[in-house]
């Protein structure tokens, strides 16, 4: 049986772990020997995603240090696999214990009864967010290889509650202001009201996280169905909060015609670019030498203190009010999340693409 815990082809990550278990953890299988890597540098990528940092996430007070166990040796990666974890320190597994006989709205307690016939109902086990710790380990990894290849990969807060931020002019250090991780904080200052208001009426909000892949050379993806933009898709569809993702126009481009929809090419000194960039970086899942932007919907919260109606294992309708400790919005630590997956997808990706040319491939053998 395929347990579905792992992601990618020549550089893949293996996810583990429970949200009350003893640990949260990751295996990165083929990273190159020889880069540069250490868990401070990964810790800074977590400290991103870890719970308690402000109101607007879940009160569990988590370090979420991380250990490599194996894989890097003084200071650079080995070429074998690296193992890293995050031991749980403040579970709360009574918190928890009415969960066992009901199923929560909008949570996998259903499914994964009905699947399984068994459930870890202790924050949702697997299904937790928790389990996304191993997932940004492993793209700490990805982007700090990235960047040696002069790519950079960045997410933010787009929308937040259909509060929609202006992002004409991007930066790390303007994200980094906002506590909502939106790089408008004007736009910041009016989500945080909102989130204010529907925090008192025991409600959640969602919204919408983008993301740019810069640098990526063109060429990189296949024709078929290892597509980048298809795989892109996979793996951030693949986090647990996401409903929805779209490339370039996405959704908008079914209302365009093709005169508009349609990027028309230009050259740039010797090299060939496009006027606009509705195809999102990617065309026939190839990468255009663009920048590649995504955007990823993500769910308000499930967990609600307000009474909802649901069944228990009985087969009886009862109403609810879930108890525990609970983000009102999980996009502002999903940014990170999604970035992640980017960085892991878009790195598996140019390795695979490294061997699509004899060109390529004689050059590499010349140099040995």
């Amino acid at each position: 049986m395929a347990a579905g815990s792992s992601f990618g082809n020549l550089f893949r990550v293996t996810t583990w772990g429970e949200s009350h278990g003893k640990g949260i953890g990751v295996v990165v299988d083929g990273c190159p020997a020889g880069l540069e890597i250490s868990e401070e540098v990964i810790q800074k990528y977590l400290n991103r995603r870890k719970p308690g940092q402000t109101r607007y996430s879940t009160p569990r007070k988590e370090d979420d240090l991380v250990e490599i166990q194996s894989g890097v040796f003084e200071g650079k990666t080995t070429g074998t696999p690296i193992s890293m974890v995050v031991y749980n320190k403040t579970q709360r597994s009574k918190d928890y214990s009415e969960i066992a006989k009901y199923y929560r709205p909008g949570h996998a307690d259903y499914t994964f009864d009905e699947k399984f016939g068994f459930r870890d109902y202790r924050g949702g086990g697997r299904s937790s967010g928790r389990e996304t710790i191993g997932r940004v380990a492993a793209g700490a990894i990805a982007c700090e290889a990235l960047k040696q290849l002069g790519v950079n990969v960045m997410a933010y807060s787009k929308a937040i509650g259909g509060i929609e931020a202006d992002t004409t002019d991007v930066s790390f250090d303007k994200i980094m202001e906002s506590p909502l991780y939106m790089p408008d904080i004007v736009a910041s200052h009016k989500a945080e009201k909102l989130l204010e208001e529907k925090m008192n009426e025991q409600d959640s909000v969602g919204g919408i996280i983008e993301c740019v892949i810069s640098g990526i050379p063109t060429g990189v993806g296949e024709p078929v169905f290892e597509k980048l933009d298809a795989n892109l898709a996979k793996a951030v569809m693949s986090i647990g909060a996401v409903k929805g993702v779209e490339i370039g126009a996405g959704f908008e481009a079914a209302s365009m015609y093709g005169s508009d929809n349609n990027d028309a090419f230009k050259m740039d000194g010797e090299n060939v670019s496009k006027k606009t960039n509705n195809a999102g970086g990617i065309l026939g899942g190839i990468s255009d030498g663009s920048d590649i932007f995504l955007r990823a919907a993500v769910k308000p919260t499930p967990s609600i203190a307000r009474s909802q109606e649901t069944v228990n294992r009985d087969g009886e309708d009862i109403e609810v009010q879930i108890k525990g400790r609970h983000d009102p919005i999980i996009v502002p630590r999903a940014v990170v999340v999604v970035e992640s997956m980017a960085a892991i997808c878009a790195f598996d990706m140019l390795l695979e693409s490294m061997t699509s040319k004899m060109y390529n491939i004689k050059k590499y053998f010349e140099r040995i």
